[in-house]
């Protein structure tokens, strides 16, 4: 391309977000990605834990593993696992009867290939937001969006007020921009204001969401009862599944490491007792005896753990897809995209084609505009 949107602005480094900034970096656009996080990944994130006896260890908490059936996106996934940042994670999976307290069925060995970030979920989002082209500021949260319309830019403000620069094009990539639990979080109205894209602000505030907790457990010896590295529960109001992040390929051995995700009902029912607000570390400690609990129940956790933290997602998880034919929403009067899973489906790979589809479009959008402008120029 010999002529491209001269800077862009990227809301949020989950999956979606790095996998556009890249494309966009990759073809001559000056990409600046802001996250109110630590790092990048939304739910791709790896928590990083330290035990009493100082011993690191590490977590995929959000998203265990992904896979792939798109073609466009597997051709994606394999050239990061040419350079290294995934693999196929290749153990046995299952699911559990908490009932008959037995494992009542195993995936078939040509399931779907199951891939993981290396060393975590996170580096795969790590990598595109470090490459050429790309700036990534985190810990820093946008509060509001102006878009200039003489100056045909939009102009950006965090959270403490500060001026965070002038964009030729704005890509977001997360729900809540647009939703009243920005206000729960920040104590400021949503930033993607209904005035500014009335086309589908509106659909993404209202897209439905499911929350739940996770637990992280650690483990000095094996849990030699359990054959298989993931599985599901049956007949559990408590657990939905259960996965052995030390298992995965580039992962150290040095503690055997399980994440439990809740159901859906379960976090439900703890967020009508407890509230939206960040869950405090009252009732953390709560889930996290509940759930170890219905764990130890099943027969398949007899020890006591060496280490033990849960998390709550809120609102990660969306479901429903409001754009599963464009894959993408964007504005049709100014440089604005939105992207992220809740618009092809709620998992990695829907966040990957959303990603790429946002990128193509706002580089369609910029050679439209750059032709008519030379169209005119030319009268």
């Amino acid at each position: 391309m010999t002529s491209v949107v001269p800077k862009v602005a990227v809301i949020g480094s989950g999956i979606s977000g790095a996998v556009c900034a890249s494309i966009l970096a990759k073809n001559g656009v000056a990409v600046t990605v802001f996250d109110w996080g630590r790092g990048p990944g939304g739910r791709m994130s790896q928590r990083r834990e330290t035990t009493k006896e100082g011993t690191d260890l590490f977590f995929d908490h959000g998203a265990p593993y992904f896979t792939v059936s798109n073609t466009g996106v597997l051709d994606v996934v394999l050239e990061w696992e040419s350079r290294g940042l995934v693999a196929e994670w290749k153990e046995k999976f299952g699911i559990y009867d908490c009932i008959s307290k037995a494992f009542v069925d195993y995936e078939e060995e040509s399931s779907s290939r199951k891939y993981v970030g290396i060393p975590g979920m996170n580096s795969i989002c790590r990598a595109l937001c470090n490459e050429p082209g790309v700036e990534s500021k985190f810990g820093i949260g946008v509060a509001k969006m102006d878009w200039a319309i003489d100056q045909k830019s939009w102009s950006l403000i965090s959270l403490d007020g500060m001026f965070l620069g002038a964009f030729g094009g704005l890509i977001a990539t997360d729900k809540i921009l647009a939703a009243p639990g920005f206000a729960h979080l920040t104590g400021h109205p949503p930033p993607l204001d209904i005035n500014l894209a009335p086309q589908f602000a509106s659909r993404v505030e209202q897209v439905p969401f499911r929350p739940y907790f996770v637990l992280m457990l650690a483990f000095s010896e094996p849990l030699r009862t359990i054959s298989v590295r993931g599985f599901s529960f049956k007949n559990s109001q408590v657990l939905s599944s259960a996965f052995c992040d030390s298992s995965k390929p580039g992962r150290s051995s040095a503690s055997e490491c399980w994440v439990l995700h809740s159901t859906e009902e379960y976090a439900k029912k703890v967020i009508a007792e407890t509230g939206l607000k960040k869950a405090s570390d009252t009732t953390f400690a709560r889930v996290s005896e509940e759930l170890l609990q219905e764990f130890q129940r099943t027969g398949l956790c007899t020890s006591q753990p060496c280490f033990m933290k849960a998390h709550r997602w809120g609102s990660a998880f969306p479901t429903a897809s409001i754009a599963r034919e464009d894959k993408c929403l964007w504005d049709t009067n100014k440089p604005l995209v939105v992207c992220g899973d809740f618009c092809v489906s709620p998992t990695v790979e829907g966040a990957i084609q959303s990603g790429l589809a946002a990128a193509s479009k706002l580089l369609e959008m910029h050679l439209v505009s750059t032709t008519q402008t030379t169209t005119m120029s030319m009268i």
